[in-house]
Protein backbone atom coordinates (compact mmCIF):
# COMPACT_ATOMS: atom_id res chain seq x y z
CA UNK A 1 0.00 0.00 0.00
CA UNK A 2 1.21 3.46 -1.12
CA UNK A 3 0.71 5.91 1.63
CA UNK A 4 -0.27 9.58 0.88
CA UNK A 5 0.19 12.88 2.40
CA UNK A 6 -1.62 15.48 0.33
CA UNK A 7 -0.13 19.49 1.37
CA UNK A 8 -1.82 22.03 0.13
CA UNK A 9 -3.47 25.39 1.27
CA UNK A 10 -6.65 25.11 -0.95
CA UNK A 11 -9.09 22.62 0.72
CA UNK A 12 -10.56 22.06 -2.86
CA UNK A 13 -7.47 20.83 -4.11
CA UNK A 14 -6.64 18.13 -1.46
CA UNK A 15 -10.18 16.95 -1.65
CA UNK A 16 -10.01 16.64 -5.76
CA UNK A 17 -6.64 14.71 -4.86
CA UNK A 18 -8.12 12.41 -2.51
CA UNK A 19 -11.07 11.87 -4.07
CA UNK A 20 -8.82 10.30 -7.36
CA UNK A 21 -6.46 8.60 -4.88
CA UNK A 22 -8.98 6.93 -2.65
CA UNK A 23 -10.36 4.85 -6.38
CA UNK A 24 -7.21 3.10 -6.05
CA UNK A 25 -6.66 0.42 -4.63
CA UNK A 26 -2.70 0.48 -3.63
CA UNK A 27 -2.99 4.08 -2.29
CA UNK A 28 -4.17 5.13 0.49
CA UNK A 29 -4.41 9.02 1.65
CA UNK A 30 -3.38 9.13 5.30
CA UNK A 31 -3.07 12.81 5.92
CA UNK A 32 -4.20 16.00 4.92
CA UNK A 33 -2.16 19.34 5.81
CA UNK A 34 -2.95 23.06 4.75
CA UNK A 35 0.58 24.33 5.30
CA UNK A 36 4.33 22.90 4.82
CA UNK A 37 4.56 23.27 8.73
CA UNK A 38 1.47 21.12 9.43
CA UNK A 39 2.60 18.75 6.81
CA UNK A 40 5.95 17.84 8.69
CA UNK A 41 4.09 17.44 11.96
CA UNK A 42 1.65 14.46 10.51
CA UNK A 43 4.72 13.27 8.59
CA UNK A 44 6.20 12.61 11.77
CA UNK A 45 3.85 10.13 12.51
CA UNK A 46 1.92 9.04 9.13
CA UNK A 47 5.00 6.69 7.80
CA UNK A 48 4.49 8.77 4.71
CA UNK A 49 5.75 7.38 1.17
CA UNK A 50 4.99 10.16 -1.45
CA UNK A 51 3.96 13.32 -0.33
CA UNK A 52 2.34 15.94 -2.73
CA UNK A 53 3.31 19.22 -1.64
CA UNK A 54 2.18 22.68 -3.14
CA UNK A 55 5.35 25.11 -3.92
CA UNK A 56 3.28 28.23 -2.35
CA UNK A 57 2.21 27.60 1.05
CA UNK A 58 1.66 29.97 3.97
CA UNK A 59 3.29 28.80 7.17
CA UNK A 60 6.22 26.95 5.39
CA UNK A 61 6.80 27.07 1.53
CA UNK A 62 6.65 23.79 -0.53
CA UNK A 63 10.39 24.26 -0.72
CA UNK A 64 11.43 24.20 2.82
CA UNK A 65 8.70 21.47 3.36
CA UNK A 66 10.30 19.35 0.79
CA UNK A 67 13.65 19.49 2.37
CA UNK A 68 12.28 18.87 6.12
CA UNK A 69 10.43 15.88 4.53
CA UNK A 70 13.43 14.09 2.37
CA UNK A 71 15.78 15.05 5.59
CA UNK A 72 13.61 13.37 7.80
CA UNK A 73 12.16 11.00 6.03
CA UNK A 74 14.86 8.77 4.09
CA UNK A 75 12.05 6.64 2.21
CA UNK A 76 9.34 9.59 1.64
CA UNK A 77 9.60 10.92 -1.88
CA UNK A 78 7.74 14.19 -2.76
CA UNK A 79 5.94 15.19 -5.91
CA UNK A 80 5.25 19.62 -5.79
CA UNK A 81 2.25 20.92 -7.62
CA UNK A 82 2.41 23.88 -9.15
CA UNK A 83 -0.18 26.38 -11.11
CA UNK A 84 2.03 27.53 -13.75
CA UNK A 85 4.47 24.95 -15.93
CA UNK A 86 7.53 27.23 -15.52
CA UNK A 87 7.70 28.11 -11.71
CA UNK A 88 10.46 29.50 -10.45
CA UNK A 89 10.41 27.81 -7.48
CA UNK A 90 10.25 24.34 -8.78
CA UNK A 91 13.83 23.88 -9.68
CA UNK A 92 15.21 25.15 -6.30
CA UNK A 93 12.56 21.92 -4.90
CA UNK A 94 14.58 19.86 -7.35
CA UNK A 95 17.43 20.71 -5.02
CA UNK A 96 15.78 20.59 -1.98
CA UNK A 97 15.14 17.02 -2.61
CA UNK A 98 11.85 16.78 -4.59
CA UNK A 99 11.63 13.99 -7.33
CA UNK A 100 9.22 15.83 -9.50
CA UNK A 101 6.60 17.90 -9.72
CA UNK A 102 2.69 17.76 -11.45
CA UNK A 103 0.63 20.52 -12.83
CA UNK A 104 -2.72 20.93 -10.71
CA UNK A 105 -4.48 20.17 -13.87
CA UNK A 106 -3.19 16.90 -14.30
CA UNK A 107 -5.55 14.27 -15.20
CA UNK A 108 -6.08 11.51 -13.13
CA UNK A 109 -4.69 8.97 -14.91
CA UNK A 110 -1.47 11.32 -14.96
CA UNK A 111 -1.77 11.49 -11.04
CA UNK A 112 -2.07 8.33 -10.29
CA UNK A 113 0.79 7.07 -12.31
CA UNK A 114 2.95 9.46 -10.93
CA UNK A 115 2.36 8.52 -7.53
CA UNK A 116 3.14 4.82 -8.66
CA UNK A 117 6.50 5.75 -10.34
CA UNK A 118 7.54 7.98 -7.34
CA UNK A 119 6.91 5.61 -5.24
CA UNK A 120 8.80 2.84 -7.02
CA UNK A 121 11.52 5.47 -7.50
CA UNK A 122 10.86 5.50 -11.19
CA UNK A 123 11.92 9.17 -13.53
CA UNK A 124 9.29 11.51 -14.12
CA UNK A 125 11.56 13.12 -16.16
CA UNK A 126 9.89 12.76 -19.20
CA UNK A 127 7.35 15.33 -20.17
CA UNK A 128 9.38 18.13 -21.75
CA UNK A 129 8.32 20.66 -19.09
CA UNK A 130 10.75 18.68 -16.75
CA UNK A 131 13.53 19.80 -19.07
CA UNK A 132 12.94 23.21 -19.94
CA UNK A 133 12.88 23.54 -15.99
CA UNK A 134 16.35 22.16 -15.77
CA UNK A 135 17.79 24.11 -18.63
CA UNK A 136 16.12 27.68 -17.65
CA UNK A 137 17.43 27.31 -14.37
CA UNK A 138 20.62 25.73 -14.30
CA UNK A 139 23.18 28.43 -14.19
CA UNK A 140 26.43 27.99 -16.30
CA UNK A 141 28.52 25.01 -14.65
CA UNK A 142 30.57 25.63 -11.11
CA UNK A 143 33.30 23.75 -9.65
CA UNK A 144 31.51 22.27 -7.29
CA UNK A 145 32.24 19.38 -5.03
CA UNK A 146 29.73 17.19 -7.09
CA UNK A 147 32.49 18.64 -9.54
CA UNK A 148 35.17 17.02 -8.69
CA UNK A 149 33.29 13.36 -7.58
CA UNK A 150 32.50 13.12 -11.11
CA UNK A 151 36.22 12.43 -11.48
CA UNK A 152 35.91 9.26 -9.43
CA UNK A 153 33.07 7.84 -12.76
CA UNK A 154 34.23 5.55 -15.59
CA UNK A 155 34.07 6.66 -18.90
CA UNK A 156 31.08 4.71 -19.18
CA UNK A 157 29.05 5.65 -16.04
CA UNK A 158 29.35 9.50 -17.43
CA UNK A 159 28.08 8.10 -20.87
CA UNK A 160 24.77 6.28 -18.87
CA UNK A 161 24.98 9.65 -16.68
CA UNK A 162 24.80 11.92 -19.96
CA UNK A 163 22.06 10.02 -21.26
CA UNK A 164 20.04 9.77 -18.13
CA UNK A 165 20.28 13.52 -17.96
CA UNK A 166 18.30 13.89 -21.17
CA UNK A 167 15.59 12.29 -20.51
CA UNK A 168 16.28 8.66 -21.33
CA UNK A 169 14.86 5.56 -20.02
CA UNK A 170 16.55 2.71 -18.59
CA UNK A 171 15.85 0.29 -21.74
CA UNK A 172 16.32 3.37 -24.28
CA UNK A 173 20.07 4.06 -22.55
CA UNK A 174 20.44 0.68 -22.97
CA UNK A 175 19.57 0.11 -26.41
CA UNK A 176 21.74 3.66 -27.26
CA UNK A 177 24.76 1.68 -25.55
CA UNK A 178 24.14 -1.62 -26.39
CA UNK A 179 23.67 -2.64 -22.98
CA UNK A 180 21.62 -4.56 -21.13
CA UNK A 181 18.35 -3.00 -18.70
CA UNK A 182 20.35 -4.79 -15.88
CA UNK A 183 23.93 -3.24 -16.48
CA UNK A 184 21.97 -0.06 -17.21
CA UNK A 185 20.55 -0.13 -13.73
CA UNK A 186 24.14 -0.95 -11.87
CA UNK A 187 26.00 1.49 -13.73
CA UNK A 188 22.97 4.06 -12.61
CA UNK A 189 23.06 2.36 -8.94
CA UNK A 190 26.80 2.93 -8.55
CA UNK A 191 26.89 6.69 -9.91
CA UNK A 192 24.02 7.37 -6.79
CA UNK A 193 26.34 5.85 -4.80
CA UNK A 194 29.69 7.80 -6.06
CA UNK A 195 27.78 11.06 -6.06
CA UNK A 196 25.58 10.42 -2.76
CA UNK A 197 22.70 10.83 -5.12
CA UNK A 198 18.61 9.98 -3.85
CA UNK A 199 17.05 9.73 -7.32
CA UNK A 200 17.20 10.80 -11.36
CA UNK A 201 16.25 14.60 -10.41
CA UNK A 202 19.15 15.18 -8.73
CA UNK A 203 21.36 13.36 -11.12
CA UNK A 204 20.01 15.53 -13.90
CA UNK A 205 20.05 18.87 -11.83
CA UNK A 206 24.10 17.66 -11.17
CA UNK A 207 24.98 16.48 -14.64
CA UNK A 208 23.66 20.41 -15.88
CA UNK A 209 25.24 22.06 -12.96
CA UNK A 210 28.65 20.50 -14.18
CA UNK A 211 28.23 21.14 -17.61
CA UNK A 212 28.27 16.98 -18.11
CA UNK A 213 24.64 18.04 -20.41
CA UNK A 214 24.42 21.81 -21.38
CA UNK A 215 21.16 23.90 -22.16
CA UNK A 216 19.92 23.70 -25.89
CA UNK A 217 22.14 19.86 -26.05
CA UNK A 218 19.91 17.67 -28.18
CA UNK A 219 17.60 14.71 -26.96
CA UNK A 220 18.81 11.92 -28.09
Amino acid sequence: MIRVLIADDQALVRGGFRAILATQPDIDVVAEAGDGAEAVRLAASAEVDVALVDVRMPEMDGIETSRRLTAAHAGCRVLMLTTFDLDEHVYDAFRAGATGFLLKTVSPEHLVAAVRAAHAGDSLLAPSITRRLVERFTSAPKPTDHHRRLQHLTEREREVLRLLAQGLSNAEIAAELFLSPGTVKTHIGRIFTKLNLRDRVQAVVLAYETGLVRPGDPLK
